[in-house]
């Protein structure tokens, strides 16, 4: 079990990630997660990933594209701070990631298994690791982040972006 990270181990921006994740077990709520958001995105037609709420913000398969992008990110940092690396890591700058990615040129139906699956994948990743492993922390961004929070904010981000779907987008 990976209990909810302390304070101190993650940048207070990311509180508002993690404030939203409720459970005190990380590989339940990513797995929860996944059985409540596959449906809702499966829910979504091919047209209406295309959607914009308005000129300049991005599109659905845009968004779930940063998800996929920020999961995948997240995961890295976890796993080379799970691994005793301490070479501190970069940040990144979403936008450019986004508009390099070319998700609205991407299936929609392929966007949602690549969420699948590298949700999967972050699951048994986070599911096998050693309690000190999940407690190891490093630099990312150039503040403090521990592999736990690392996954927390990997379910946080998930719910603020599918709540943002729900409110802004259908």
């Amino acid at each position: 079990m990976i209990a909810p990270p302390q304070a101190h181990e993650f940048n207070p921006y990311y509180g508002r990630y993690l404030g939203l994740v409720q459970g005190d077990d990380l590989t339940s709520v990513l797995d929860k997660q996944i059985k409540h958001t596959l449906p809702f995105l499966h829910g979504i037609s091919a047209e209406k990933s295309l959607h914009r709420y308005e000129p300049g913000k991005w599109s659905i398969k845009e968004m779930l594209g940063h998800v996929i992008d920020a999961e995948r990110i997240f995961g890295y940092r976890a796993l080379r701070f799970a691994r005793n690396d301490q070479t501190p890591l970069p940040g990144f700058d979403q936008d450019p990631y986004v508009a390099a990615a070319g998700s609205d040129s991407r299936p929609w139906s392929d966007l949602i298994a690549e969420f699948e699956q590298v949700r999967r994948s972050t699951i048994l990743f986070f599911g096998g690791l050693t309690p000190e492993a999940a407690l190891r922390s490093g630099k990312a961004n150039d503040s403090a982040m521990s592999v736990r929070a690392a996954g927390y904010i990997i379910a946080g981000h998930e719910l603020h972006h599918v709540g943002v779907l729900r409110e802004k987008y259908l």
